[in-house]
């Protein structure tokens, strides 16, 4: 009988003591967390919930550490992340596009995207590992929504905040941990890490690149679609008709991602969402 692990990260707020003075306060991500691990809870999964000050480097990497040694072939593993999301100059040179990596904004500092594809990395091959990630790697909302307040642009939505950490305190964050950050980015572990991953991987991204995601009252905007796509079980269909569903909810200034990386598994895109 295959296995389930659930981790659901949530942050409200990041630890000004590390970002320069920045709290970046938020207001649903925590209930995001909540609501992802009711589901997973539900579907029978053994569940973890960091929120906020738990959310740390250390915890983080700790419950990855642990999935990966506990889930076998066939097993599966799934994430959500709320919060925001901020961007470091890339250090190892695999960042063609844009050269900077993504980051997930933790309490107690940046979880760097090559760090990430590096503990999957140690996922079992046969494992599934499905990502949940709300959260933005862009810079100010006036930029990417062309100046316009997001309750001019979304008047329907309860829109309240932006989960991209601003340029000014990403500078800053990096410029007084340079020593740190710096040693990590260039890590040869991490370099290319996602070549390296043997699980098969889904990742549900909440927007594109260049986009940015939007917090709310309740839930996030990405969360919130997704919940009521999910329709507290209603939903008939795979993976990818699930992201498809939730694609045509959204607004095209929030359009969700759905890649796949790692060893394929068979028929992973058809697969019930959330199915142990």
């Amino acid at each position: 009988m295959s296995k389930g692990i659930s981790l659901h990260i949530g942050l409200n707020r990041v630890d000004p003591a590390h970002y320069e003075g920045w709290s970046g306060p938020l207001t649903a991500c925590e209930n995001d967390a909540h609501d992802m691990a009711a589901i997973a809870k539900t579907a029978g999964y053994e569940s973890r919930k960091l929120l906020t000050a738990e959310a740390t480097l250390r915890n983080v990497r700790n419950a990855f550490d642990a999935a990966a040694e506990a889930l076998n072939e066939g097993d599966i593993f799934l994430v959500s992340y709320s919060g925001h999301g901020g961007r470091l100059p890339d250090r190892n040179n695999d960042e063609f596009d844009d050269g900077q990596d993504e980051t997930w904004c933790l309490f107690d500092g940046q979880m760097i995207d090559d760090e990430i594809y590096a503990v999957l990395g140690t996922f079992k091959k046969g494992v599934r590992v499905v990502v949940f990630s709300d959260s933005c790697h862009s810079g100010t909302v006036v930029r990417e929504l062309g100046g316009l307040p997001v309750d001019v642009l979304l008047p329907e939505r309860a829109v309240v905040g932006v989960k991209a950490m601003p340029p000014m305190v990403a500078f800053k964050t990096y410029d007084a941990n340079r020593k740190q950050y710096n040693m990590r980015l260039a890590a040869e572990e991490t370099r290319d890490a996602w070549q390296r991953i043997s699980a098969s991987v889904l990742l549900f991204a909440a927007c594109q690149d260049s986009q940015t995601a939007l917090d709310g009252t309740f839930n996030g905007l990405f969360t919130g679609t997704l919940l009521r796509t999910w329709n507290r079980g209603a939903f008939s269909g795979g993976y990818r008709a699930f992201f498809d569903a939730i694609a045509r909810r959204s607004p095209e200034s929030h359009m969700p991602n759905y890649f796949k990386t790692g060893s394929p598994f068979p028929d992973f895109d058809g697969m019930r969402p959330f199915e142990i």
